[in-house]
């Protein structure tokens, strides 16, 4: 994809209309932008919101600007009194969708920098605040995939689907007993839905519906598997001291786990795991699929699966505790404390 094709792409999803010298209007604002660059999409969005400035690298040359379209389209001829925004001015380093902080992407774009813009627009679109694996293991890997899947043109819907199909299959292995299967289709499941989000925000093409399909698979599925995780350790004779109540704190303590994140977000309008450094850190390892995947697949690999499952539900019952006492602390601070230590 090119920097013209990226930007006609930011332009249709901010809202702007793209013209061109012959087709531009004589009267009111236009936002020039210089094609050589690759600009964050929150960059033309801030630039767009501010008429009368422009943005400039980090040499002080100016690479878009918002002003009447009297003014012309040639960047270097620009009046002098006109406000020069760096990246870190226009836009911000906090990005809260992605709880993270990192500045905006502009990069000059050359044959020579191509594969260095790449590695930052990917690192630009992976989250801050995530589990371990995803944060530690699936980067380098992903990266060659996404890059692959943009170049066949694959969109991400196609690679939800797929992650889709491995959590049927999983379903399946694990209700059957055949744990060794059913984690490789569920690793695999684990890093497409790596894959997918980082291929729609690197090539621009994310969609409401692309989010609910994503986003309502991520919800919903793994509690399903560790239901099916208890019913194949029946299947393969493995005998469970109070099974049922460990089904019950599992699957019941991953849906009270939600909960909490979704109430602390209501009460203080910032994510549970962004508030303080010891939330991010906790993000990391708490009772969520990825952290859950790794007890389960090194129980198994020792020939004990229902270690597995009694090491999750004794984990899960840990995290909702922590959980409810980041609700609780939450509470008990001053009003308009609780702020994400990212945006600070």
């Amino acid at each position: 994809m090119t920097s013209a094709q990226r930007l006609s792409r930011i332009y249709a999803r901010v809202g702007l209309s793209e013209v061109t010298r012959e087709t531009a209007p004589a009267i009111g604002d236009v936002v020039v932008v210089d094609a050589g660059w690759v600009f964050d999409e929150a960059l033309i969005r801030a630039l767009a919101g501010r008429p009368g400035v422009a943005l400039v690298d980090e040499t002080g040359r100016i690479v878009a600007a918002h002003l009447p379209s009297s003014a012309g389209e040639d960047l270097s001829a620009i009046a002098a009194d006109v406000p020069r925004l760096t990246a870190m001015e226009l836009g911000s380093a906090y990005n809260s969708e992605l709880r993270k902080r990192e500045p905006p992407v502009l990069e000059r774009l050359t044959p020579e920098t191509v594969d260095a813009v790449e590695k930052r627009l990917f690192k630009g679109s992976y989250k801050g605040v995530t589990d371990l694996v995803t944060k530690y293991v699936w980067p380098a890997p992903a990266r060659v995939v996404t890059r692959w899947c943009a170049l066949a043109k694959l969109t991400p819907n196609m690679v939800t689907f797929a992650s889709f199909l491995m959590v049927l299959a999983a379903f399946w292995l694990f209700w059957t007993g055949q744990y060794g299967l059913g984690l490789v289709c569920a690793w695999i499941m684990t890093f497409l839905d790596t894959v997918d989000g980082k291929l729609a925000r690197v090539t621009l093409t994310s969609s409401k519906w692309g989010n609910v399909f994503d986003h309502g698979i991520d919800l919903i599925h793994p509690p399903f598997w560790w239901w099916a995780w208890f019913v194949g350790l029946g299947a393969l004779g493995f005998a469970v001291p109070h099974g049922g109540l460990l089904l019950a704190i599992v699957v019941g303590g991953y849906v009270a786990q939600r909960v909490e994140e979704g109430i602390f977000l209501s009460l203080f309008k910032v994510e549970m795991h962004a508030w303080r450094p010891f939330d991010s850190f906790f993000r990391l390892i708490t009772a969520r699929r990825n952290p859950n995947l790794l007890f389960l697949t090194s129980s198994t690999a020792v020939g004990r699966p229902d270690v597995g499952f009694v090491l999750v539900a004794a984990w899960t019952a840990i995290c909702f505790v922590v959980h409810a006492s980041q609700i609780v602390q939450g509470l008990l601070t001053p009003r308009g404390g609780v702020t994400s230590w990212l945006s600070r």
